[in-house]
């Protein structure tokens, strides 16, 4: 029997590895465990760890790595000294790790420093920012890899990662987007006391390579929204760099009839009500991953998702007044073309849990070895 160690810091990165969590739990050849720990454990952005403690769970251990935004270096390294406490006291066969965050670099160092097996998810991905750095940065320290898609899985093997150890998978979150246990959209309002007939999603990360500038960005955001007449559902933004600054500007919406604010949303309501929305604006992930597969119109703001919003049908604006309230003037005439974004069919958990019954897997070499192409 095979202990799997997944890491969790944010609801973001839950949603992603959920239903992985959830397959391993039905089958009786893996114990998966769950270190929660960054962003689910700050009240200010919601107490996620609700979320996951509702899930039935059986192995959840907490443990905190928060320190001032302005610290992400000092992050890190709490949460390499929380997981490495934890990791001596369960002795898992595998730890896994998601995308991009501080958090994710902390589970791969701990992981590969301590002889341990170490899967990423969604790695050899292109995003830019300080994002892209870290994410390379975990490929490199991890021995497998459950990518997206071919383009994610070439880039990793450009990278010297052998072929034997990158599995496509799709995106697991898209397992979640097309489950039939979604809430109905009245259900997912009632339950937030959303009363809008119609609205929006609003979602504004920081850019941490872009700090000093996110005070500016964020009052524009503000402010086009508040000239604007949509209603929206404004989510707090990621705890990174920058997101002080996010926070003091959404103050100005606070009482506004137009606007609902919440630190963070049960991730199946959230795609119940991103799936009924108008569209989704800022720059979150979300406007390039998920809702292309609803057919949903996106403003993509900014450089955050420079690298990823490819395909025609995002608007894309800089991050001036102007130029988010012109996309905001023909944004309810955009015509959409439903996509199907190259991003799996909804089987990711079926094709992860293939891959750990793969033998091969457990005799991958700890000691990595680069392959020259």
């Amino acid at each position: 029997m095979k202990k799997i160690l997944f890491l969790t810091g944010t609801r973001a990165d839950f949603g992603k590895i959920k239903s992985l969590i959830q397959i391993l739990e039905k089958d009786s050849g893996f114990v998966p465990y769950i270190a929660v720990t960054g962003m689910h454990l700050q009240e200010e952005y919601g107490y996620t760890l609700i979320e996951i403690e509702r899930c039935g769970f059986q192995n959840i251990h907490t443990f905190s790595n928060h320190t001032d935004e302005t610290t992400m270096d000092l992050t890190l390294a709490k949460t390499i000294e929380g997981l490495s406490a934890y990791v001596k006291e369960c002795q898992p066969d595998l730890i896994v790790v998601h995308g991009d965050r501080v958090e994710t670099l902390a589970g791969a160092i701990v992981g590969s420093l301590n002889n341990i097996l170490v899967a990423h998810i969604e790695g050899g991905e292109i995003s830019g920012t300080v994002d892209e750095l870290i994410r390379h940065s975990v490929s490199k320290l991890c021995h497998v890899h459950f990518v997206s898609n071919e383009q994610a899985a070439k880039r990793l093997i450009q990278m010297g990662e052998m072929a034997s150890s990158v599995f496509i998978i799709g995106s697991p979150d898209v397992d979640i987007m097309f489950s039939e246990n979604l809430p109905e959209l009245e259900i997912a309002k009632s339950y937030y006391g959303i009363g809008f007939d119609d609205f929006a999603i609003a979602m504004f990360h920081p850019v941490t390579t872009e700090a000093t500038h996110m005070i500016h960005y964020s009052d524009n955001f503000t402010q086009a929204l508040l000239n604007d007449h949509h209603n929206y559902v404004v989510i707090y933004p990621n705890n990174d760099l920058g997101s002080k600054a996010i926070l003091n500007s959404y103050e100005k919406l606070k009482g506004h009839p137009r606007f609902r604010i919440f630190p963070s949303l049960r991730f199946e309501y959230f795609l119940t009500l991103l799936k009924n929305s108008q569209f989704i604006i800022g720059n979150s992930s979300v406007g390039i991953r998920e809702a292309p597969y609803y057919g949903i119109p996106i403003i993509n703001i900014g450089t955050r998702q420079q690298n990823r919003a490819v395909h025609s049908d995002i608007i894309n604006t800089d991050y001036s007044i102007e130029s988010i309230s012109e996309a905001l003037k023909i944004v309810d005439s955009h015509q959409v073309q439903l996509q199907q974004e190259d991003f799996g069919t909804g089987n990711s958990a079926e094709l992860f849990l293939d891959s750990l019954k793969n033998e091969d897997i457990w005799q991958l070499n700890h000691q990595k070895q680069f392959r020259d192409l």
